[in-house]
């Protein structure tokens, strides 16, 4: 997928520099950030992503090269080119929905996002699991939608027994079909899940 490489360029650094002070996870939170707003501002793209203003600027710069993004008075709004790409990604993958802590959190802050038609890329968990530490989380848990229920990989007894709220949630908000699945970001930070969450993602769409 083309926005997968992209994001993952605008991420990389830019030869002879430095690499960047932001992760794939911070470049999909901008371009979210950037996509529900008519013009967004340097600042608040800085502080909505808690980045320094130096690295937030790097960013914008590394998106602008990409032709993502274009830059005006009234602050950066996505190009015709970002809309268009990041609709691709959008197709199979949601914005993160917040949702409580429960037995099957390992953090007080979760986020989940819903990966469509990846089950059978997924393994053990494991993978999504060491991906989201890598970025701050304290982990993260994989489910896919199979028959009707949400299940976790190799595990046969009905891991919501305790929590069927949060199932519910999760089904209402996210809508799960055959084959989706869903990654919950935990953290100690509210951010750092919902980056936990998205790096997952990334990396399993990367398997596909």
């Amino acid at each position: 997928m083309e926005i997968l490489e992209i994001i993952e360029r605008v991420a990389g650094k830019i030869a002879p520099g430095r690499s960047p002070l932001f992760t794939e996870a911070h470049v999909l939170k901008a371009l979210e950030e950037i996509g529900s707003q008519k013009g967004v501002g340097r600042l608040k793209l800085s502080k909505e992503l808690q980045l320094g203003e130096g690295a937030a600027r790097t960013l914008v710069k590394h998106l602008k090269n990409e032709g993502l993004i274009e830059i005006s008075k009234s602050g950066i709004a996505m190009s015709e080119r970002g809309k268009k790409v990041f609709s691709s990604l959008k197709a199979v993958l949601s914005e993160h929905v917040e949702i409580p802590y429960s037995p099957l959190t390992v953090g007080p802050f979760n986020a989940a996002v819903l990966v469509k038609s990846a089950a059978d890329a997924v393994k053990y968990g494991l993978e999504q699991r060491d991906v989201a530490i890598m970025v701050g989380a304290k982990g993260a848990t994989t489910l896919i939608f199979s028959k009707g229920k949400l299940i976790m990989p190799h595990v046969k007894e009905d891991v919501f027994k305790s929590s069927t709220s949060v199932r519910d949630l999760l089904l209402s908000k996210l809508k799960p079909k055959e084959g989706d699945v869903i990654i919950i970001g935990s953290a100690e930070e509210k951010l750092k899940a919902e980056f936990g969450a998205k790096m997952a993602a990334l990396q399993l769409l990367k398997s596909l």
